[in-house]
Parts: structure tokens; sequence; C-alpha cells
């Protein structure tokens, strides 16, 4: 009897290495390669996961394939030839044993990240029981990366692809749905939402951090969160090493799951948490998009970002502002950077609400960039840009891009929200003339200006528009010392 309970313990234990070898002989894909999702049409597409060692892995989507075999860690990966836009298909992944995902469409794909005006959902948005109503868009498909700090990047998120209804959408990211929507209209393809992005969150989180150790004026960040770590630790404190304004977390646990994932590009709102140390931020938000890119291996990957909308209590008289230098340091970006784009949303913020809800409006100035620079469409991709300026004595003379029709204060009012500096470099309001292209500023009290600003405060009175009703975005013609610049 002894015996034969040996031998069934034997064979028992047998049979188990046996399941779980065949377990783990089962090839497994990421959640981004799951039902109902959309992968990127007219480019190669990244198929990627895990299987035994060694394993022959074949993927199969619409009549393409390619095989591969698993190397000593079990990682797998294939590029699938390019595939124009349609669907359903079912993407087979063969092994041992062959996996399969269901209802796949190809189409446009775009990743939607940043902090809390990003993650703001449908349902808090203007009008939200009547665009929820109206959200029936079967070719619209969303999918929500779980907030995660990571001090390891990760492999793969808990998430699940979902087709975009009434049911669904009121809690997605309102500027991606908006944006999406806008998109999917005027192409008429399948378009793929993946948002991830976490309320209250720096740049930094959101930045690999070799890019951030790289930039030598960026190692402050760095140092600030060892020595915040290790007076944590000293005083018996929790730690801070998953900590979601840590240097590379999110990047960690949002961002690079999601590589390499063949996306078209990046829409991106964020800004507000660091406005305290808005001159880094021209080198913060540069190195953060390279990096990106460099992850995608892609130096033109498209990148659009929002400008800061206006917030707090409106100002009569010009003043320095943190959130002015950011929106600054923004279009700084836009100048330096190429392959991005800036939607302005400087006349639809709420002085008392950091959230406004009109995100309807930011997710169509958002799709005008796309439109206009990835898809080549013909129309304006912003309001007017400054471009440049020239002295004639005491007027300054500003010259735009992006103009259009031409130049026009909304609602036909006087121009608004100028202000005029000499050598003393105290800004005063001043009046401006425009009605095409440029707009020339003066003030009597400045008979020798040196500068002019636009709409320069958190919550600026100010009414530049184009023809086609695009709100121009803040500026500065001078180089002088900003506020943030000794901040770090």
């Amino acid at each position: 009897m002894r015996g034969s309970r040996h031998a069934t313990v034997l064979i028992a234990a047998l049979l188990g290495l046996v399941l779980a070898r065949e377990a783990r002989a089962d090839p497994t894909l990421p959640a981004v390669f799951g039902d109902h999702c959309v992968l990127q049409r007219e480019q190669r597409i990244a198929v990627w996961g895990r299987a035994e060692p060694g394993e022959r892995i074949t993927v199969r989507l619409a009549a393409r394939s390619a095989s591969t075999s698993t190397g000593d860690d079990g990682r797998w990966r294939v590029d699938l030839p390019a595939l124009k836009a349609g669907g359903p298909h079912v993407l087979s992944v063969a092994g041992r044993k062959t996996l399969r995902v269901r209802d796949v469409l190809v189409g446009e794909v775009w990743i939607c990240s940043g902090q809390s005006n990003m993650q703001w959902p449908v349902s808090a948005s203007n009008d939200a029981q009547a665009e929820t109503a109206a959200a029936d868009h079967p070719e619209i498909r969303l999918f929500t990366v779980p907030h995660r700090a990571a001090l390891e990047p990760r492999e793969d998120v808990n998430a699940r692809w979902a087709v975009c209804g009434p049911a669904t959408v009121g809690r997605f990211s309102a500027v991606a749905y908006f944006f999406g929507r806008e998109i999917q209209d005027a192409l008429k393809v399948p378009v793929g939402l993946v948002h991830t992005s976490w309320g209250g969150t720096p740049a930094e989180a959101w930045t690999p951090v070799a890019a951030l150790q790289e930039e030598a004026s960026l190692a402050p960040l760095l140092d600030q969160w060892e020595r915040r770590n290790i007076d944590s630790h000293a005083k018996g404190a929790k730690g801070l090493d998953l900590h979601a304004h840590r240097p590379g977390n999110l990047y960690r646990g949002m961002i690079a799951p999601l590589v390499p994932l063949t996306i078209r590009g990046a829409i991106w709102y964020q800004g507000e948490s660091n406005a305290g140390r808005a001159w880094q931020y021209r080198t913060l938000f540069p190195v953060m998009i390279r990096a990106w890119r460099a992850a995608w291996g892609r130096e033109d990957l498209p990148f659009h970002f929002v400008q800061l909308a206006n917030f707090r209590k409106v100002r009569d008289v010009p003043g320095d502002s943190a959130w002015a230098e950011l929106r600054d340091a923004q279009l700084h970006t836009l100048r330096t950077v190429e392959h991005t784009g800036m939607a302005v949303t400087i006349d639809i913020g709420e002085a008392a609400n950091i959230h406004p809800k009109n995100k309807q409006d930011v997710g169509r100035r958002l799709a005008r960039w796309a439109l206009h620079a990835d898809y080549g469409r013909k129309l304006l991709p912003s309001g007017p840009l400054y471009r440049e300026h020239e002295i004639a004595g005491p007027k300054v003379i500003l010259r735009f891009d992006h103009v259009g029709a031409g130049l026009e204060a909304r609602g036909g009012d006087p121009l608004r929200g100028f202000t005029i500096a000499g050598e003393d470099h105290v800004f005063v309001p001043a009046m401006a003339r425009g009605g095409g292209d440029p707009v020339v500023v003066f003030s009597p009290r400045v008979p020798t200006p040196l500068a002019a600003r636009y709409a320069w405060a958190d919550n600026p009175v100010c009414n530049l528009v184009n023809a086609d009703g695009l709100p121009a975005s803040p500026l500065r013609t001078d180089d002088w010392r900003l506020t943030t610049n000794a901040t770090r």
C-alpha cells in the first residue's frame, strides 16, 4: 500500500510538471492586443509577447503573417506588413497552442497622456448626458491604463479594450474621446485611443530617468528625490520609492508597457504641476518628448499638446505669472521641437475651476493639428502664433503665422491683452491696432519701447483671433529673465 501511495504521489507530481510545462508553453500577448483592439494602419505592425524559450511563433492578421522563435527569456516579437484600414479581423498567435484575438480593427492609434485635464472624464464635461447618449461610435475603441508607479519598466497593464458607446464612454478621458471623434469623423477609419494619465503629476514622472540624467540642468530633479527619500527613511516615515511624482515612475509603470505598440502619435495635456518651475519646463518637456520618440524608434513621432487654459482671478494690471511662463515654455517647445502641435485654450478656461468643462473644443483643436500636420488636410491648425517683431519709434509691430483670412478682435471690440515696456522692464497696458497682419502696439507711457507681451497673466483679458475664430497664443517679444528662472 505504501509503495502504491508513493507511486500515486510520483505520478501526480510528474503530471503536475507536465501540465505546468504545457501552461508555460501557451503564447501570451500584452493587454493592448486584446479583443476589440485597433492596430495602426499603413505602418508595419509590431506584435510581441512571451512563450516557452525556443518556441516557434507565427502571427497572422488579414492574410499577413510573420514568424520568429522566442529567445532564452521567452520573449518574442514580429513586425507584420502594413495593412489598409478595415476589419474586423482575427489576430492569431500560433505556437504549441494558438491564441486568437477577435474583432480587431485597423486604423489610427493615438496615445493620450498627461495629468488631470487629460484624465477628466466625459461624464464630468459639458453636455455630459447628451454626449454620452450620442456616443455610438463602434469604430472608436477605448483603452485606459490603470494608475501604476513602478521602479522597473513594466511589461503589461491590467486593462481591456472597450467599444465606444453610451455604456463605456462616460468614464473615459473627455479630451481623448473628443479628439478621437474628430479624427474618426474626418478620416472615416477606425480609431484606437490608448489613455494613460494621472491627475496632479509632473512631467518628470513621465520621463525616463536615463533621459533626465543626460541633461545636466535637470540633475536637481533627481537629487531632490534622493534627499527626500533619505530624509523620509531617517524619520521612520513611509518610503517614497513608489510615489507618483518621482522622476521616471509613471514612465516605467504606464508608458513603458505600451512600447513598441505601433501608433500614429501622442496627445498630451499637462503642465499645471510644473508651472512653479516653468523655466525648467523649457528643457524638461522637450527632453520627455525626445525620450518617448527614442523609445518608439521614431524621431518624427507626432506629439501634440494643450497649452494651459486661463485660470484664477482676472487681474486688471500687468504682473508676473507662473502660468504665463509655463505657456511660454510650451510655445518654446512648439517652436524648437519638430513634429509638434499646440492647442491654444486661453479662451475656454474657468477662473474658479482648474478643470474647465469645455473639453470638446480642446479635442477639436488638438485634432486640427493632427489633421493638418499628420493627415495633410488643408485647414489652419491653430490660431495666430507670434512669428517676429520690429520696433518703429514708439510702436512695436507684431507679425503672426496662421493668420488665414486675417486677424480680428473677437466680438468686434478693440484689441485687448497687450502690454509694452521700455528700458525699465516695467510692462504697462498698451493699445493695439490690427485688422489683418501685423498688429501695431503702442502706449504714450512708453515712448521708447523695447518689448511687448500679449495675454501675459494667469487669466488674461484678451481677444485676438484669426478669421476662423481660433485664439492667438500668449506671447512675449523679450528674452528677459522670468520669475521662475531660478526655481529648481
